[in-house]
């Protein structure tokens, strides 16, 4: 009997705010949200915006203000949702308007006079040009005189074409809530959305792990382009080139494993699998995909699915700018009949399947729980859907390494007939939704639609409703799939389907015949499966295939029935309440991040061996050694 894989939790943090309780996925949808929620909403991004905090029990401003929830929208409203969702990137990055960079100069002499000029002597350049006369002055200085041109670069600034990005809710700042010791900005994020997703479950961490085999327990993680800020490979790359020099946490904090050590190492304590993979914008789907396989094979009964990139660097950006992939000033110029004095609505950068341009990057950290049926149940998990599958496949022989192929359609086809075949026709037919992976691209939008197009012909679905998280959030890379989930969770509870409002209306080459392509939000009534759909660069595609919380309590009421049913229900009070307590706490910005540094180190003289298993202090069940699985053969 094959293990189902239940999302038992999923935390995080994007540019819509946080991920757990569906924050993110209610900012986006802001204005069809009930009284309640939105207050909820806007109160929960106020504290983790820092505009509020609780002090004696009480919310005060910045300056000491009291502050009550009902007010919080008609004194912060504007400022939240203006420091929120993709606008123009901030100066905590860097400055659009002005992107240091070295400029180039070649010196040469004037009037037929040598170049002369004084310096510190340990400040030459080692060893020193031929052209250079040194002479030796007072005080450990030189003076240098050069008969030649000289090259110099002096640093300069220059307007940046790109300058809208998907960032982290102005305020936020998860380096201030545990002792993050100057470690680069995606291993923060890690940190606060593994403490997210974990604490979302309204679980006892320790409890689960003592529930289960300790190598029955995996983390499955990456990033794609790594740790690119000043204080991982970023600053690693350009140290000596700036005249500093490189530290010694750079090179290893950089590595886009990073965020599964992370977890392992300073929040889960995890001794069992741990597992990175990359696959550009499939990379959540891959580690997904790769947890889904052990819990069913019955490797992983607990699985931490992770992805994480903070990657808004002048240098990222100007990569994928000069690749024409971003979406920059001219081009929305061009899109909104804009003069060259008009600033362009930079909300509106990302337009999935809109006339558009080119993507915009954005950063996130995006953190799911996994368990197989059985442990969810008898824990009393609260169960948020299903993974029946996820499909990864490649597109053959290309011409460029970024151009489209067929992967995508096996991906899609294959994840449409699981669904028919778990759940029937009209279930796919009436009550399917697609996340799609709507990067932005005048490519994507025609080359995704047609995918989308033919699987509906194919399974005679008319008006599938299709949603791009990418219009609100921008690309995050590596959690760009994370970021889709967490939108399709949301879904499954509000029944809301966001529309991409960043679009007038769809564009003429967009197959849209038998798809639903709205600009505005609705009400879409229950949804029963959700497709995740990736299409990345060099042909990584995933799909998958995931069922709402309503039809996986059914499918788990069919094979464990009615009293093993009941013990979960009674079981899932005391989680609920857990849950409702976290998610009361996080609102009022008081997460308390695990970040256990040193905390439960194994001494390794306390590790009991035998010939069939092997124990380790803090846990509670030994790890049993594998029995032949090739009897057969002996």
């Amino acid at each position: 009997m094959t293990a189902l894989p239940v999302i038992v939790g999923m935390g995080g943090i994007n540019a819509a705010g946080r991920t757990s309780f569906h924050q993110g996925y209610r900012r986006i949808v802001l204005d069809s949200l009930s009284a309640q929620d939105r207050q909820e909403t806007f109160l929960g991004l106020a504290t983790l915006m820092n505009l509020v905090s609780v002090v004696d029990n009480q919310l005060q401003d910045t300056q000491g203000n009291n502050v009550e929830q009902s007010d919080i929208e008609a004194r912060f409203g504007e400022q939240i949702i203006a420091g929120t969702l993709i606008r123009k990137i901030e100066n905590e990055h860097f400055d659009p308007d002005a992107t240091p960079w070295q400029q180039k100069m070649t010196l040469s002499n004037s009037d037929e006079n040598a170049i002369v000029f004084e310096t510190r002597a340990r400040d030459l350049p080692q060893p020193v040009p031929a052209s250079w006369q040194v002479e030796q002055l007072e005080g450990k200085k030189v003076k240098v005189t050069i008969a030649a041109d000289i090259d110099v670069k002096h640093a300069s600034t220059r307007d940046n074409p790109i300058k809208s990005a998907g960032q982290f809710p102005t305020g936020f700042d998860p380096s201030v809530m545990y002792n993050s010791r100057y470690q680069p900005r995606g291993l923060q994020a890690t940190i606060f959305a593994a403490t997210d997703a974990i604490k979302s479950t309204g679980l006892d961490w320790q409890h689960i792990m003592n529930s289960v085999e300790p190598d029955k327990i995996g983390t499955y993680s990456a990033s794609v382009i790594g740790q690119m800020d000043d204080t991982g490979l970023g600053g690693l790359v350009k140290a000596r080139q700036q005249g500093d020099r490189v530290s010694t946490k750079q090179l290893a904090l950089g590595f886009n494993t990073m965020s599964t050590d992370f977890i392992n190492a300073y929040v889960t304590g995890n001794v069992g699998t741990t597992f990175s993979t990359s696959g550009a914008c499939a990379t959540f789907l891959y580690n997904l995909r790769a947890a889904v396989n052990d819990i069913q094979a019955g490797r992983t009964r607990v699985a931490v699915v992770a992805s994480v990139e903070c990657a808004i660097t002048p240098e990222v950006i100007e990569g994928f700018g000069n690749m024409s992939a971003l979406a920059n000033v001219e081009g929305l110029r061009r899109l909104d009949n804009l003069s060259n004095t008009d600033e362009p609505d930079y909300r509106k950068s990302s337009r999935p399947f809109g006339e558009n341009c080119g993507f915009t990057l954005g950063e996130g950290a995006q953190v799911a729980i996994l368990m197989d049926d059985a442990l969810a149940l008898e824990l009393g998990a609260d169960i948020m859907g299903c993974v029946p599958d996820v499909f990864v496949n490649a597109d053959g022989i290309k011409k460029s390494i970024t151009s489209p192929g067929p992967g995508n359609y096996i991906t899609m086809a294959k994840s449409a007939a699981l669904a028919s075949s778990l759940l029937g026709k009209e279930a796919l037919q009436q009550r399917s939704f697609i996340l799609a992976h709507g990067s932005s691209t005048p490519l994507n939008r025609v080359t995704e639609s047609l995918i989308y197009h033919k699987v509906a012909q194919t399974f005679a679905i008319d008006n599938w409703k299709v949603t791009a998280p990418k219009a609100y959030v921008g690309h995050t890379i590596a959690p760009a799939s994370g970021d889709q989930l967490a939108i399709a969770l949301g879904v499954f509870s509000h029944n809301i389907m966001p529309g991409i409002t960043t679009i007038d209306k769809i564009a003429d080459d967009v197959y849209a015949d038998h798809l639903d392509i709205r600009n505005s939000h609705y009400d879409c009534g229950d949804m029963d499966i959700a497709f995740i759909n990736s299409k990345g660069f060099g042909g990584n595609n995933a799909t998958a295939t995931v069922l709402s919380a309503k039809i996986t309590l059914q499918m788990l009421a069919k094979r464990h029935g009615k009293s093993v049913m009941n013990d979960y229900a009674n079981k899932n009070v005391a989680v609920k309440a857990a849950q409702q307590s976290y998610q009361s706490q996080a609102d009022l910005g008081q997460y308390q991040l695990i970040y256990r540094f040193g905390d439960g180190l194994i001494d390794d003289n306390d590790i009991v061996i035998d010939e069939q298993s092997i124990h380790l202090p803090g846990f509670e069940k030994a790890i049993a050694f594998t029995k032949n699985p090739y009897q057969d053969m002996f």
